[in-house]
């Protein structure tokens, strides 16, 4: 008897089928579509069971019919250019880690910075001068009561000793780690309380007659740190500037008083001493999208203003795109939000951090995600009259023990995966899955990364196309997960 093979597609599979000419077609076992690739997975579990741990690859396959929800990923409609991920070497974080053994400084730089041997982090935030998070209260240009120094002859960084010693190790674990400075006051000398912090309910504000020093000041401090060779590539002319009641070192900026800033002193200053230093407005939380509109709005000032950045203490994600939507030409940044012991379940943080920070933000725009202090001891410490209870990334014990907390899985599912460069790129889904956030990016190798967020009690089984190819993923429950590839 004659028999030949031929194929039978049911369901959207491809059977074999044994033919015979008197007979018919004899069912046979199914025979999977050739692979043509495999994706990468990297999971973290709400009960860590899993941490950013590398699990079996997924075959990719031309695509196929499938009645599950399908994301589809285009890598030609592209958005913004990521420029990376990380958080805040304060005075704080800076001491614990320079004082850790050289052999566990060494190795935790390492595991933070560099993305093969570690997490890969690739943006972090300096404090320009004194913030809560600091050892004490300081500017780099400290004056005796009365006394002032409009040449900036005292101008001076000892008092960032720790922070410059261990961001030159930064620099040389990743030479092209980017760096922004945000200060929390101006010297007490240039202000009109005569403080650096909130002082009985006196006007906490620069002074109209130190507009040109202050600009001065920033200037003296990016040409001070490349000098140490550590280039701040952006600035914030205020941290929090409507946030100025504090017992710690603050300052009240309005919007107005932002514009004036930039436009007639600080852009300028930079600009007449060659410096490339990016300005980035605003700096505080998303309850207010105006006063960054209200800077970018004007003419003068937004010449010299590369973007808005935002913190997430108030208000929600999408102040981020209603700011984009009045100035598409401008960046948008997310500069700082803490976890800390007023929420403490893993899993709630994990997926609280995916949905409003970490694909939140960058579903919103912002070229960068940034967590607030580094590192911190088990007293969330040492702090300097601002919050009690706020949380590192990770944790240094007296001992030299370090802790992972939940921020730095949250920051490692980007970092390690998202290179600088990477711009974001489509993905929609045919069928929305309640409770699952997702975002893509196109890194500059062309690799491909996705991270996936299921905050439900069960797990959810979703398909991904790109392109001439497909996979399958099943993410387990209250989980995230990073899939990365390349066809």
């Amino acid at each position: 008897m004659m028999k030949k093979l031929c194929y039978l597609i049911v369901a959207g599979l491809s059977l074999l089928q044994a033919c015979d000419k008197e007979s018919g077609p004899v069912v046979g076992p199914p025979v999977s579509p050739d692979e043509i690739g495999k994706a990468s997975v990297w999971l973290t579990t709400g009960d860590k069971t899993k941490l950013l741990n590398k699990e079996g690859d997924i075959s990719i396959t031309e695509p196929i019919a499938t009645t599950l929800p399908l994301i589809t990923i285009d890598p030609a409609q592209t958005y913004q250019q990521i420029d990376g991920f990380g958080a805040a070497m304060t005075g704080s974080s800076a001491y614990l880690i320079k004082n850790l053994s050289a052999s566990r400084r060494n190795a935790l730089l390492q595991e933070l910075f560099d993305p093969g041997a570690g997490i890969g982090i690739s943006y972090v935030r300096l404090t320009i001068g004194a913030s809560d998070f600091s050892l004490e209260d300081y500017s780099y240009n400290d004056m005796p009561a009365g006394e002032t120094d409009f040449s900036l002859q005292n101008f001076s960084l000892s008092k960032d000793a720790d922070v410059i010693s261990v961001m030159k190790q930064v620099v040389a674990v990743n030479p092209v780690i980017h760096i922004m400075g945000s200060p929390w006051s101006a010297p007490a000398w240039m202000k009109t309380n005569g403080s650096m912090k909130y002082v009985n309910g006196q006007a906490n504000k620069l002074k109209e007659d130190c507009y040109e020093v202050y600009a001065d000041y920033f200037v003296k401090y990016i040409q001070a740190y490349a000098a140490e060779g550590i280039t701040i590539e952006t600035i914030t002319p205020q941290n929090e500037p409507l946030h100025y009641t504090a017992g710690y070192p603050c300052m009240h900026m309005e919007a107005v008083e932002q514009i004036n800033f930039v436009k007639n002193h600080l852009g300028p200053a930079l600009q007449a001493a060659s410096l490339n230093t990016k300005i980035i407005a605003y700096d505080h939380n998303w309850d207010n999208t105006n006063y960054a509109i209200s800077v970018l709005n004007d003419a003068g000032a937004k010449q010299y203003v590369a973007g808005s950045a935002f913190h997430a203490y108030a208000g929600n994600v999408s102040a981020m795109t209603t700011v984009r939507n009045a100035h598409p030409d401008k960046g948008l940044y997310f500069t700082e939000v803490s976890g800390g012991e007023w929420a403490t379940n893993f899993s709630d943080n994990l997926q609280w951090s995916m949905s409003n920070i970490f694909i939140g933000t960058t579903k919103n725009w912002s070229k960068n995600v940034l967590l607030w202090n580094m590192a911190l001891d088990p007293n969330f410490g040492p702090k300097n009259n601002g919050c009690s209870d706020c949380r590192g990334v990770i944790t240094i014990a007296p001992d030299g023990t370090i802790t992972r907390n939940v921020e730095y899985y949250t920051i490692g599912h980007f970092s390690k995966f998202v290179q600088t460069g990477a711009k974001r790129i489509a993905s929609t889904i045919s069928e929305n899955i309640a409770n699952v956030d997702y975002v893509a990016f196109a890194n500059t190798d062309g690799n491909l990364a996705m991270v996936v967020a299921n905050n439900n009690d069960t797990m959810k089984t979703f398909a991904v196309k790109q392109g001439s190819g497909q996979f399958t993923y099943a993410i387990p429950a209250k989980s995230v997960v990073t899939l990365t590839w390349k066809l």
